[in-house]
């Protein structure tokens, strides 16, 4: 036997199964021959799993937890529903570490993937059945290999929507903020002495935005008439380029 995962279903049933004890003792009441006897939660684990099985008693137990547990208001998890879920998990724990060992699911899902089955067979198995126990165990065995197949099988998709908002987040912030805020203009004439005349060059897209820029650098430098005059016609000789570039970065 393992131990119980502190954080799964198992464990918080079995302590919701202790405090309701510490309040108001459960006992099962079976009857054992010709005599009635009262036996607690314990007691009737130490029946179903412990050496030198009754069976005769085995299915009395089953059958009166089924019974008493089928009597409580509908869609609610009552005290004897509990007593019957943490009655078959001494039979899940073989399975469970298998498939731990085999797949890699986390044991809680796993947990809760049984709790369903057994409250699921708890509602549709006959309370005279020959093997009640053991129907319910064997539901939530194959719910928890099914689960494990299922997980398997999956096939993880990335998050293309995710993934390029965080890629261009982190482009962002990978832009020093001077690229943005700071510009210088550099005027380069060509290596003959026939005047200076300039073409744009934009190092950035060629937007509105970037062309008010420029303008408001040459007006600042008393340049208006040279970015004018930038504006030439294919025919016109080339006398010098002007390019607009971030500050401190020159190619």
């Amino acid at each position: 036997m393992i131990r119980t995962d502190p954080g799964g279903a198992f464990s918080l049933i079995e302590g919701a199964l202790r405090k309701e004890s510490v309040s108001a003792p459960w006992l099962l009441a079976v009857s054992v021959g010709h005599c009635s006897v009262r036996l607690s939660p314990e007691e009737c684990r130490n029946v179903l799993y412990g050496p030198g099985r009754d069976e005769g008693l085995r299915a009395t137990i089953w059958r009166q937890v089924v019974a008493e547990a089928r009597q409580e208001p509908a869609g609610g998890v009552g005290t004897g529903r509990l007593l019957v879920v943490w009655l078959t998990i001494p039979g899940l724990y073989r399975n469970l570490r298998r498939i731990l060992r085999q797949s890699r699911v986390e044991r809680a899902d796993l947990e809760a993937e049984a709790v369903l089955a057994v409250l699921g067979a708890l509602d549709s198995a006959h309370p005279e059945s020959p093997d009640l126990g053991g129907h319910m165990i064997k539901e939530a065995v194959n719910r928890m290999w099914s689960y494990a197949d299922r997980v398997r099988r999956e096939v993880p998709v990335v998050d293309v929507a995710g993934f390029a908002e965080a890629r261009r987040a982190t482009a962002l912030r990978a832009v020093p903020q001077q690229l943005t805020d700071e510009w210088e203009l550099h005027l380069t004439p060509p290596p003959r002495p026939d005047g200076l005349a300039a073409t744009l060059r934009f190092t950035d897209s060629r937007t509105r935005r970037e062309g008010e820029r420029i303008g408001a650098l040459a007006h600042c430098a008393g340049l208006p008439d040279l970015v004018f005059r930038a504006r030439r016609h294919k025919d016109s000789k080339l006398i010098g380029t002007l390019a607009l570039s971030p500050m401190g970065v020159r190619r």
